[in-house]
């Protein structure tokens, strides 16, 4: 955990987003539009994809989570890296991107797709999830490494914009190749991408890793219920529930808003997909410095402030475009790309704050449970990343069917255009407004994660938990919602504590704490 990263480190690490943000941009952006344009699919045919695939993502997310946490007791995860070995075998795997974009196929080749890349996804991003606490401890140093991912988030953000706004126009906008050169782009980026991950990146070093005595002596279905115990009980640690609220606030309205922004650029405001993809690549542009302000106030001060300034902006530039359509504006180009350049400030705090905040969990939930959970806790947040995404795409393509909206159309009745309009604003200002209120109670500080640390440091040297200072009780129980004395693994929260005091009770020398 020493080893001090170079700028070749930071690069590489934040490229894998280019994957994780690159292919969801795309995916989020054009995927329902290319399915019911030109795959002749209805609006709740493509929601139902992104729906279905997360039932099935619901059991590979958290398994792959527990997998990637106790690999490294293999050959494989002892040579390659319990968390890298997914990274190396995924390389040929993720040729199955290109296959979501080929037209003519019916809904089963869609769906079939989809889910291959689902699993092909969940098996890069867990892993992935889990370097920039794998690879230091260090508050600056991690929030270098998110401000890497998130700065590469948003520009392969940009690409996934404007490469399907370019095809569209060299190749005519009747064309599905546009979107199928698109995919192979992607693909061919997300192989290097994932080359460069595996080459310069570490993990936590074997001896870090506690021991788990009992692992081989538990059954498959003792296997099963770890997964989904350790699973619920990430919930239990507070400042995590207080970090999935601001990040699910900051994500669902953006994929509100992505999914039904296309939408209301050709059918609401009248312009054509190629105009759509410059105001999002515009947008995308935007928020590399809505990172870079965000890391900028999130470093200086601390999160909490730095996200409610993201909102605001997010919140600004949709009334913007709201108020533009409205009062009869939208021919005015300039004032467009205005809107959406505010939208893109807020977007890119909202991005990079969240994933700033999940570095710094597994260290809270160490205090709480005395373990390293990394791969639990990113099994989660991409269970419940795409999950929630899934959703907020399903619910869209309803609306959109409910109001009579006409795949595969050049114009839509006025009822489907009312309800594009009232998804773009409500539904991406219902969740903006709930992340807003959570960010009030969130309370890990950078002065605060030293005081964590040190005092976890002290345990881990052998130190009586009533030795300790009054900041130290105060700060765990303030992250981790639990009195100080119920912290440190003398609790029931997950698997091994879970089955550890229940033996304890089933003893006859046990005696409660």
């Amino acid at each position: 955990m020493g080893r001090q990263p170079k700028f070749i480190n930071y690069l590489s690490y934040g490229l894998g987003d280019f994957l994780g943000a690159g292919a969801f941009a795309l995916t989020a952006a054009w995927l329902l539009y290319f399915l019911t344009t030109f795959c002749g699919l209805t609006a709740v045919e493509a929601g139902s994809i992104f729906a279905i695939a997360r039932v099935v993502d619901a059991i590979a997310a958290p398994t792959m989570g527990y997998i990637t946490d106790n690999f490294h007791k293999t050959k494989l995860g002892r040579r390659f890296g319990r968390r890298k070995f997914f990274i190396l075998a995924s390389i040929p795997l993720v040729l199955v991107y290109t296959l979501i974009w080929v037209d003519g196929f019916n809904y089963w080749y869609y769906l079939l797709t989809y889910i291959l890349f689902e699993l092909v996804y969940s098996m890069i991003l867990i892993p992935y999830d889990t370097l920039a606490a794998e690879m230091s401890n260090d508050y600056k140093i991690r929030s270098k490494f998110t401000g890497a991912r998130m700065f590469v988030a948003q520009t392969s953000a940009v690409f996934a914009a404007f490469i399907p706004g370019r095809l569209v126009e060299a190749l005519g906008k009747e064309n599905p190749h546009s979107f199928l050169y698109s995919g192979m782009i992607f693909t061919a980026i997300f192989i290097i991408v994932l080359t460069l991950i595996y080459k310069n990146t570490w993990e936590r070093p074997f001896e870090e890793i506690p021991v788990e005595k009992e692992v081989n002596k538990r059954t498959f279905l003792q296997n099963v219920h770890k997964i989904y115990a350790d699973l619920f009980s990430t919930l239990r640690v507070k400042t995590f529930r207080h970090h999935l609220g601001m990040y699910l606030g900051g994500y669902l309205s953006q994929d509100v808003f992505n999914a039904v922004f296309t939408y209301f650029v050709v059918f609401a405001l009248m312009k054509s997909a190629v105009f759509a993809s410059n105001l999002l690549a515009f947008m995308y542009v935007m928020q590399i410095i809505g990172v870079w302000i965000a890391m900028t106030i999130t470093i200086k001060l601390n999160p909490a402030p730095a996200f409610r300034t993201a909102i605001l902006f997010f919140i600004a530039g949709i009334f913007g475009f709201i108020l533009l359509q409205y009062t009869g504006s939208t021919n005015s180009s300039l004032l467009l790309f205005v809107m959406i350049g505010i939208c893109g400030l807020g977007r890119g705090g909202l991005n990079y704050i969240p994933w700033n905040n999940y570095a710094f969990i597994p260290d809270v939930d160490e205090a709480l449970t005395s373990q390293r959970r990394e791969g639990v806790f990113a099994g989660v947040m991409s269970l419940i990343r795409k999950g929630t995404q899934a959703l907020a795409v399903f619910l869209v393509g309803v609306a959109l069917q409910e109001a009579g909206f006409v795949s595969s159309s050049t114009s839509q009745p006025g009822s489907a255009v009312t309800a594009i309009i009232s998804i773009l604003m409500f539904g991406s200002l219902i969740f903006l407004i709930g992340g807003l209120i959570v960010s009030y109670r969130y309370k890990l500080t950078k002065e605060n994660h030293v005081v964590l640390l040190d005092e976890i440091q002290r345990l881990k040297n052998g130190g009586s938990k009533m030795n300790a200072s009054k900041e130290a009780r105060q700060v765990f129980e303030q992250l981790t919602g639990w009195e100080y004395e119920k912290t440190w693994g003398n609790n029931n929260v997950g698997y091994t504590n879970l089955t550890k005091n229940r033996e304890k009770k089933g003893s006859k020398n046990y005696k409660a704490v």
